[in-house]
């Protein structure tokens, strides 16, 4: 047995203390939109640092800038200049649970089967847990990494990172690295791991449609007097086809993505339980695509929330105004500056009835991400996971938007971004009984002992070797 073997069979009979871990941290209800949680958040990172220090990692500490929830930080770079520096990022802050309905407890961390029920087990508290079950396993069996470690656990994710940026400018040497490991993404199934490659981006915007100065009743004016919710559902129709998926601004994939497509297992009933479909009800066909090209590399939109008022506050009225907000996923290679012109064109162009239409922009768009992984450091990757998993990495797209991906693109695009995660589609990520597989808990945390060898094989010099 290779010490790396050595390395993962130690992590395996540590498991259960890993779960344990896991779970104690998935108590606390860090939910970073909710500033009566910041203080929560705030408790996790110290707790984090502490048992990052007693694991045995260097200037283990909460970093904090005015007005931003904090990042915890760690190193060891014992390994020496000869070895490459790894950047691992995670972030421990949640998405809030209030109106959600739970089989057991969101921030009560429960076993059920094969899976663990919390919310945040595996977005994300379990994929950057996952690599202090390699950095613990490591240090028990050899005292040390094959490679320089630099450890980021962000608190503000779930709000789209907004102060990231700030602490990398604050603190430029707590990133500086030659490789990153960025812990958020999902994998195909329990047993087939993915490489992150593609994001969408994220755009908002509000469509308002009004007519009147006032409301009217709808005995004596309906049928002379233009109905803005009437408008307003003609003018969302026109953004959908007849599966009722987008319609406009779709892009054409190139096709040796077209076919990576069709390789992932998607099929419909993965979709299906993933996504939560009553009986019956089936998931859109795919057509002339794949499923992962529609989740992925197309664009799609949702319609969020409406000011229509709801049953408790109806009345024989027709309305003054009208508004609907839409969540547009744009595709990767996509400008959000170009949907918007896409969507005016469509929504604020012959108006049903003459009514008075807009469409304002709501928070600032987020740009998607398009990647192509090259170089030593996926080859490593590639070789790490087949001997975890059995089986190669997958190229993967995430339908979502993660802020700090396209920061990370920007600022470090230069470096290999090794973008995995503990979710597969069942997981339920921002939902009600969110979960962890244990099973691919596991396999993840015996990937990143074989991964920081693989990585630390190459060396310095040749971990960005052309």
């Amino acid at each position: 047995m290779n010490t790396a073997d050595a390395v993962a069979s130690r992590a395996s009979g540590q498991f259960e203390d890993t779960v344990a871990r896991l779970s104690e941290y998935l108590s606390y209800p860090a939910i970073s939109c909710d500033p009566d949680h910041a203080e929560d958040v705030r408790r996790l990172a110290h707790r984090v640092v502490q048992d990052l220090g007693t694991l045995g990692l260097a200037n283990a500490r909460v970093l904090e800038l005015p007005g931003a929830l904090p990042i915890v930080a760690a190193e060891d770079l014992r390994a020496g200049p000869e070895k490459p520096t790894i950047l691992i990022y995670g972030h421990l802050d949640l998405q809030p649970v209030k109106g959600e309905s739970w089989t057991s407890p969101p921030h009560d961390a429960t076993r059920r089967g094969d899976r663990l029920f919390a919310r945040g087990a595996a977005d994300d508290m379990g994929g950057w847990v996952s690599h202090l079950a390699a950095i613990r396993a490591w240090y028990d069996e050899t005292d040390g990494l094959p490679v320089n470690l630099k450890l980021i656990v962000e608190g503000e994710e779930e709000i789209g990172s907004p102060n990231l940026e700030r602490y990398m400018d604050a603190w430029p040497d707590v990133f500086t690295s030659d490789a990153m490991i960025l812990t958020d993404c999902e994998n195909p199934s329990t047993t087939v791991p993915g490489l992150t490659v593609s994001l969408r981006g994220l755009l908002e915007l509000e469509l308002v449609c009004e007519a009147l100065d006032a409301d009217v009743h709808s005995g004596l004016w309906g049928g002379m007097v233009p109905d803005v919710a009437m408008a307003l559902f003609l003018l969302v129709a026109r953004l959908a086809d007849d599966d009722g998926r987008m319609k406009i601004a779709r892009v054409v994939v190139p096709e040796p993505r077209r076919q990576s497509g069709l390789a992932v297992p998607l099929d419909a009933e993965t979709i299906r339980k993933g996504a939560h479909l009553k009986d019956g009800i089936h998931p859109l066909p795919v057509r002339d695509r794949s499923a992962a090209e529609w989740m992925w590399w197309q664009p799609s939109v949702t319609v969020v929330a409406t000011t229509l008022p709801g049953p408790e506050r109806k009345k024989n009225a027709l309305r003054q105004r009208a508004s609907a907000v839409l969540s547009v996923r744009v595709a990767p290679e996509q400008k959000p500056a170009d949907m918007v012109k896409a969507l005016e064109q469509v929504l604020l162009t012959n108006v049903p009835a003459g009514v008075k239409a807009t469409l304002e922009p709501r928070g600032t768009p987020g740009d998607g991400w398009l990647y192509v992984p090259k170089g030593p450091a996926f080859v490593a990757a590639d070789k790490a996971y087949v001997r975890a998993f059995g089986k190669s990495l997958v190229q993967v797209g995430v339908g979502g938007s993660i802020p700090f991906v396209a920061l990370f693109g920007r600022r470090f695009g230069d470096l290999p971004l090794i973008l995995n995660g503990v979710m597969d589609p069942e997981t339920t990520a921002h939902g009600p009984d969110e979960s962890l597989h244990l099973g691919l808990f596991a396999k993840a945390i015996a990937a990143n002992v074989y991964l920081y060898e693989e990585l630390g094989a190459l060396g310095k010099a040749g971990i960005n070797a052309s």
